[in-house]
């Protein structure tokens, strides 16, 4: 038996995003009805499934809402408009992910703004290697760009509060939702969370493909462009580095062995390397201040929520009768 909703503490709502899912979905929605989550905290946001999934959640109890827009990201979008709970717990529906962890997520709402289950343990066959790579190599480019230490940011199990996500904007689309939740509450001094989760086979077909990681990447590097400009617009222009060197190689190379001079390309060579260099640097010298600027904002964040006793304003009533000055 599963913990009940009164321990875990929490007004919560589970959302399950789906297409064409429902033979996944209805093994996930038994396992969160086995751990004590009730078919009133759960939403299925479809979009558009012609597999009868809709009516697998309602012969269940669930409600299940059309989304707006297609693809991940909107299901996700909708799901925010569509309720007002403080806290939002968000998983894919094709059973991949064990619903034994939801209560985790939920407990550590309390001092982290999103709690993300980290895919630690995976079932022999659940992921191909190229999605691994795939992974490692798109959570790092997220931590060098956003100055967090994730080792799974793609997980499609993570729970939220809702005061988090406001001012959040439409920069991705599909799967790249992920992405862009952690980097709008790093991006604004909120703490991330991980839970080390399994990873199952999922079941029915499998939409994630090769070609979606790609798209992802440039998701984030619109993230990027639009939370930390200042570096992605250094971080391109050091991109001049690499044709300087080759044009100072050819340079060189005609002068030592030929004896031909050319001194407009030379020019052209050192100015375009020094330029990539010093870009180089200040991408550099951007991420460390868009850190910085994170710490600061965390730290506003918990003087906020929990400010030293002794700059706590105290109102009379708040004194002691034999602390309070007599009159005269």
């Amino acid at each position: 038996m599963g913990a009940s909703e009164a321990e875990w503490g929490l007004d919560y709502v589970v959302v399950l995003p789906t297409l064409d899912e429902r033979e996944g979905l209805a093994k996930t929605l038994d396992e969160l009805f086995s751990v004590g989550v009730p078919p009133e905290k759960i939403i299925v946001i479809d979009g558009g499934s012609k597999d009868g999934t809709c009516e697998e959640a309602v012969k269940r109890g669930v409600r299940c809402i059309l989304q707006e827009g297609r693809g991940k990201a909107d299901a996700v979008r909708t799901a925010i408009k569509v309720t007002e709970v403080p806290h939002l717990v968000i998983m894919d529906a094709d059973y991949t992910y064990p619903a034994r962890y939801v209560p985790q997520l939920l407990q550590l709402l309390g001092r982290c703004d999103e709690v993300i289950g980290a895919r630690a343990r995976t079932e022999r066959g659940a992921q191909r290697a190229v999605y691994r790579l795939g992974n490692r190599l798109l959570t790092s480019l997220f931590n060098l760009t956003f100055g967090t230490r994730l080792t799974d940011v793609l997980s499609g199990m993570y729970a939220v509060r809702r005061e988090a996500l406001e001012g959040l904007e439409r920069a991705s689309r599909g799967f790249g939702i992920e992405s862009e939740i952690a980097a709008h509450v790093a991006s604004t001094g909120g703490e991330i969370c991980e839970v080390p989760i399994e990873y199952r086979r999922r079941v029915g077909k499998k939409k994630l493909k090769v070609r979606h990681g790609l798209l992802i990447a440039v998701d984030m590097l619109r993230l990027a462009l639009r939370y930390n400009p200042t570096f992605y617009i250094f971080a391109v222009a050091a991109l001049l580095t690499i044709p300087g060197i080759l044009i100072a190689s050819w340079v060189a190379y005609k002068w030592i062995f030929l004896g031909v001079k050319h001194y407009v390309w030379g020019i052209i060579a050192v100015a375009m390397t020094a330029g990539g260099i010093a870009s180089a640097t200040m991408a550099v010298l951007a991420l460390y201040l868009k850190r910085m600027e994170i710490r600061i904002l965390r730290s506003v964040k918990r003087y906020v929520a929990h400010p030293p006793a002794r700059n706590r304003l105290t109102t009379p009533e708040q004194v002691a009768p034999n602390q309070q000055g007599s009159p005269g």
